[in-house]
């Protein structure tokens, strides 16, 4: 029979936090190809890491959004092409998400966070556009175009399904703010 938490010792509460938060990325990173219905819209799907990457930075600091941001950009650079790079938009949600928390405009309910999504989605998907634009490959009309669709499409459905990471997660960081607070 495991152990209550609340006798587990703080190495190993922060152990097992490290785990969860190593098991969640990996998760959204399989899911990112994952095209389930009501998984699309216009042939595009959720961006799981940016849900991560809000989901995170909405109670942390602007800094940690941004190495948050960076990391899994890094990621998703990892299985995709590197060019253009997913870093520099990731990077900045997490690091706006993080200041936006600091200056205190947000509520921390999953609506709020949904909504940050929605825009820092719209953000991350104009960042793209505009790394293709200045790559000079296509032409600017094409480019800008297909950024429309892509940019709704990913926001809307990334924001719907943001309850599915942000709940777990917050649900387990308040937790685990509060074992060790008691130790």
């Amino acid at each position: 029979m495991s152990k209550p938490l609340e006798k587990w010792s703080p190495p190993a509460l922060r152990a097992l936090n490290g785990g969860i938060i190593c098991g969640s990325v990996f998760l959204c990173t399989l899911a990112l190809p994952l095209r389930l219905p009501g998984m699309e819209l216009a042939g595009i799907g959720p961006h799981w890491l940016l849900i991560w990457v809000v989901t995170w930075s909405v109670k942390r600091s602007a800094l940690s959004g941004a190495i948050a941001g960076v990391c899994l950009g890094l990621i998703q650079d990892g299985l995709t092409v590197p060019q253009p790079t997913h870093v520099i938009g990731l990077a900045l949600a997490g690091l706006i998400t993080g200041r936006l928390n600091k200056q205190r405009y947000i509520a921390e309910d999953f609506i709020s966070v949904a909504l940050i999504v929605f825009a820092m989605a719209a953000l991350v998907a104009t960042v793209m556009a505009i790394q293709f634009s200045l790559s000079g490959d296509r032409p600017l009309l094409e480019i800008w175009n297909h950024h429309q669709r892509i940019a709704l499409s990913s926001a809307i459905l990334s924001s719907l399904w943001t309850p599915v990471v942000y709940l777990p997660l917050n649900h387990w960081w308040q937790r685990f703010k509060a074992l060790t607070l008691q130790q």
